[in-house]
């Protein structure tokens, strides 16, 4: 059941991190591109490229059975779906299995069990791993009041078929219920075709830490660690960090385990995160999800291990047991990742799709940069607005803070806006360097910054 050919179902840096990995095992390569796409680096990387359809991604990145055939249609035996657009989703996973190609990311039962976050939260409850106090299905605005109640508000409603931190609502009170819960059911409805919701209490200082793990297809599960994605806006990531600072080291263990437990309990194969909402004030962990596959911010873990975690995944789906035991992941040093958007923060961090007259990454011992980019580079309108992740590795934290300092710094991006600016504000960030931040310091940090710039 090895792996030969792949079709890389993506685009953007998670495509050229797939080939890169695939030709350190000397795996052939397509990458799928759209019109917009036919110029990019993965294109020009991959072994062969073949276009799937117009720029927009629901003509082309989205649709199943385009990318089916075009895998076939190249010869390959095998498709990695990256992340975002069709990675999490069964039917992409089960169209590979009725087409005898080889999925790079879990079975279609794990991605059906874990993409239905009740049905998640039941699994995880049952496995012992502590679950958000809160209510697992709210019908009615009706009902919804009434069970938050007994939960205590603030309360957080959440769609069931949500993810990437899309279908969430906050709820403070009673009388913000019923509006509430009607617009958070129409958005689910809209997103994900369920307008399912279900309820958790609001831990306020809160922050998000999240455990990558491995597993194959002999039942072997082992965890390579957590990471701290606190900083978010508007609750995607924007800063992240392994391992996850100023955890107890019981509390880390237990996270960890918690995880591994979980994963292990479902059979669970190929790459995977799970992720944990923890109280800084009661440093209680909770599960909150499992995302079924690769992460944007896995590099993080790759720096602190020395495991390629994209190249586990090909020998996972190619049928290989596992090399790995959990007495041989051993952590170094401290990682921390940032997301390179095209956006204007300037501006309310809107979008800045367009040509790049300049680009110049850092480089160095310890430094990173994933990217799809460069210079005389159009960026396309079409997708989300990533262009790259530096990656910075350290011997500690203060270390990594003052390296991946001097690595913005020398971060050049002309032709458009980039959310460099931000970030080093972020970074210079007394607050952020003491570690004193949950997931809301960073939307505050965001008014401020606007404050300034207006």
């Amino acid at each position: 059941m090895s792996v030969s050919r792949v079709l890389v179902a993506n685009r953007g840096e998670i495509a050229v991190r797939i080939i890169k990995a695939c030709q350190s095992l000397g795996i052939e390569t397509v990458a799928a591109v759209s019109e917009a796409d036919r110029e990019s680096l993965a294109a020009k990387l991959a072994s062969r490229s073949v276009c799937i359809g117009p720029p927009r991604s629901s003509d082309s990145y989205l649709r199943t059975a385009t990318l089916v055939a075009a895998a076939q249609a190249t010869g390959c035996d095998a498709l990695h779906p990256g992340y975002g657009f069709l990675s999490e989703r069964a039917e992409l996973a089960q169209a590979c299995a009725d087409n005898k190609l080889t999925f790079v990311g879990p079975s279609v039962e794990n991605i059906t069990v874990m993409g239905d976050k009740l049905q998640a939260r039941q699994i995880a409850s049952s496995s012992g791993v502590p679950t958000v106090p809160g209510s697992d299905h709210a019908r009615t605005p009706e009902e919804a009041a009434q069970l938050a109640e007994n939960v205590g508000y603030p309360i957080l409603l959440k769609a069931s078929a949500g993810g990437g931190g899309r279908g969430i609502k906050l709820v403070s009170n009673a009388a913000e219920m019923e509006m509430t819960f009607k617009t958070a059911a129409a958005e689910a409805q809209a997103a994900f075709g369920n307008n399912t919701l279900y309820m958790e209490r609001y831990v306020g200082d809160a922050r998000h830490i999240e455990v990558q793990i491995l597993g194959d297809h002999f039942g072997k599960v082992v965890h390579l660690g957590e990471r701290d994605c606190s900083l978010q806006r508007r609750h995607q990531k924007i800063i992240e960090e392994a391992p996850a600072y100023a955890l107890a080291a019981d509390v880390r263990a237990k996270i960890c385990d918690a995880a591994a437990t979980l994963a292990r309990s479902i059979g669970y194969r190929n790459a995977g995160t799970i992720e944990f909402i923890y109280d800084n004030e009661t440093q209680e962990f909770f599960f909150l999800e499992m995302n079924t596959r690769i992460q944007v911010e896995h590099p993080v873990t790759e720096m602190i291990t020395g495991v390629d975690l994209v190249a586990q995944q090909l020998l996972i789906a190619g049928g290989q047991p596992l090399s790995l035991e959990q007495s041989d992941v051993t952590f170094t040093g401290h990682a921390i990742e940032c997301r390179i958007n095209a956006e204007s923060p300037q501006h309310g961090f809107r979008p800045c799709p367009g040509r790049i007259s300049n680009w110049q990454a850092p480089d160095g011992a310890g430094v990173r940069v994933d990217s799809h980019c460069y210079s005389d580079y159009f960026v396309p309108p079409y997708y989300d607005s990533l262009l790259a992740k530096l990656i910075v590795h350290g011997a500690d934290r203060a270390h990594a803070i003052d390296k991946t300092r001097q690595a913005l710094a020398s971060f050049h991006v002309a032709g458009i806006d980039t959310g460099i600016p931000f970030l080093q504000t972020v970074i210079d960030d007394q607050d952020y360097q003491s570690g004193h931040v949950n997931t809301r310091w960073l939307e505050k940090k965001l008014e401020e910054y606007s404050q300034v710039q207006g």
